[in-house]
């Protein structure tokens, strides 16, 4: 069985190639929209979709605490009906979620003066597109807790490459707005899918009659957690995505937007690379900690990030020695990425590899609490050292020194907390 192993090779390959198609994706889109669209309604289409990317990234925590649940009664080898109807109440909220933000972008998109219900639809079909990651997110956590990995995987590969196809189909003549609907028609097949066979393992229990009653006893079941976790999940949404209100606020939509975007599609690209490593990890991490072996727990979590620093090392190396022909052709004549930048990103890719592996160790054991006061202090730095770049009268270089800087801090923050926490929780006796 491929969750009794140290490493299933079939998830590794299968991971990574999800994860790789994650960050080619997301460079596709950039590649894409700079041919079709003008500079500044790329920008819009950028911030329309970091809001609705950032609704996966950071889910206020609920799937994770999901995974424990979930993950608890897997490895006691008996069955959760309550965690598989909240579950299903937690994934259905997601659901209604990304649909009413939507609405709502449609509605302020098509208020403006001199808009078009066209744009706005393109708009809201976008941030749909790219919300509905949030739900996918609950249902990979799910299939991960029960040892489903390589099957959820297998339905990763297909809707990655489903997506790209379809987008690079706008190339060659196809409609922005008939790529919108056609991926998110894909969304909806894949969910079916996916939550039916969550459903046969007794995973996932769905029933919107239910749905209010059974979000209501998540809440009450785990209200310190949903505390801890929605504490740690805003943090996280504004250390990642305030740059995008600052930059267009100070610096102006276009180049420099474009500029911002493409930095981070592959910084925050490179987390979905060494989040593959780290899911490899997850399933001996668990189990080590609930048997409070210590050396296995390390061993493993030495393993991810081994397979993190394969990724790091191929974007470093890329980005030394072919930095600008790279960015020339991804935007074009959008934008041209300023020569400075490159070993800012360098930094930034190494420090979230970091990150990224203490940051899995503590999420998927539970550690929320830890995480949420780190969140708290880190956004707060974050916010101090903006304002004083922006008094100083620093351009946008400068400020991206200053947010790199402090990511680093953040980063050997979590690190520490990590060793000790649950790598010192694990310890026997």
């Amino acid at each position: 069985m491929a969750a009794s192993r140290f490493l299933s090779i079939p998830y590794l390959f299968l991971r990574s190639s999800t994860a790789g198609g994650a960050l080619v994706a997301g460079l596709v889109q950039t590649f894409v929209f700079a041919r079709i669209l003008s500079p500044e309604l790329f920008s819009i289409f950028i911030l329309v979709g970091t809001l609705g990317v950032t609704l996966w990234l950071f889910d206020l925590g609920m799937a994770k605490i999901l995974f424990v649940r979930t993950r608890d009664w897997h490895l006691a080898g008996r069955k959760g009906t309550i965690v598989a109807e909240q579950s299903g109440a937690v994934a259905i909220l997601y659901t209604l979620l990304a649909l009413a933000i939507s609405a709502g972008v449609f509605a302020v998109f098509a208020a403006l003066p001199g808009a078009s219900a066209m744009n706005a639809l393109e708009l809201s079909l976008f941030f749909l597109f790219t919300a509905l990651n949030l739900v996918w997110f609950v249902l990979r956590n799910l299939s991960v807790a029960i040892d489903e990995f390589i099957t959820f995987e297998t339905l990763e590969v297909i809707r990655r490459a489903s997506h790209m196809a379809v987008m690079l189909a706008m190339l060659i003549g196809l409609p922005l707005l008939a790529f919108l609907v056609i991926a998110n028609v894909i969304w909806a097949l894949l969910f079916a899918i996916s939550a039916r066979r969550l459903a046969a393992h007794g995973a996932l229990t769905l029933g919107f009659v239910e749905f209010p009653a059974r979000l209501k006893r998540f809440f009450r079941d785990n209200r310190q957690e949903v505390l801890r976790t929605g504490t740690y999940g805003i943090n996280e949404f504004y250390i990642y995505n305030f740059p995008y209100a600052v930059v267009p606020a100070m610096f102006g939509l276009g180049a420099p937007t474009i500029i911002l975007d493409t930095t981070f599609k592959v910084f925050r690209g490179a987390t979905l690379l060494y989040s593959a490593g780290c899911d490899l990890a997850v399933p001996r991490q668990t189990r080590a900690f609930a048997e409070k072996d210590q050396s296995n727990l390390i061993l493993s979590t030495l393993m991810a990030a081994g397979l993190c620093s394969l990724p790091a090392l191929i974007l470093c190396g890329l980005l030394i020695f072919a930095a600008e022909p790279f960015f020339a052709l991804l935007l074009g004549k959008a934008a041209t990425m300023p020569p400075e930048a490159t070993p800012l990103l360098i930094v930034l890719l190494l420090a979230n590899m970091v990150q990224t592996v203490a940051n899995f160790l503590l999420v998927h054991t539970g550690f929320f609490r830890d995480i949420a006061r780190l969140a708290i202090a880190v956004s707060v730095a974050m916010t101090l050292a903006t304002a004083a770049a922006i008094w100083a009268g620093c351009d946008f270089l400068g400020f991206l020194k200053v947010y790199t800087g402090v990511y680093v801090g953040s980063a050997a923050l979590y690190l520490l907390l990590a060793v000790a926490g649950p790598i010192r929780a694990a310890r026997t006796g």
